[in-house]
């Protein structure tokens, strides 16, 4: 006779079906919206609001001016290695978008 199997724990369980699923790169990829202050720091979280990322890795950023939305596509590959670390979920290019962000005023 075999010995009876051992219930799977939840969270491997869970694990295992998110990653199954793709869930798992969806989930890293939106972790990446609410980790943003953390991976970009203050200066430019301050101007910047992300927005969302699509299943193919555009992440849209909403930018306070068009000055700061120039300067921070020049920095792209730099930001995008910093939210790309350590992750599965990948963000392939960042779209910046010139328009208000919460609590910033943009040029006049």
């Amino acid at each position: 006779m075999s010995e009876p199997r051992r219930p799977t724990p939840l969270a491997d369980a869970l694990a295992s079906y998110l990653k199954q699923s793709g869930f798992s790169k969806r989930l890293q990829q939106a972790g990446i919206i609410e980790a943003w202050a953390e991976l970009v720091g203050p200066q430019i979280a301050a101007v910047t609001a992300p927005e969302s990322v699509t299943p193919d890795g555009m992440l849209r950023v909403q930018v306070a001016t068009a000055a700061w939305a120039n300067e921070l596509s020049l920095m792209s590959p730099r930001i995008l290695a910093r939210l790309n670390a350590g992750r599965q979920g990948r963000v392939k290019e960042i779209r910046w978008v010139p328009g208000p962000v919460g609590g910033v005023k943009g040029e006049r």
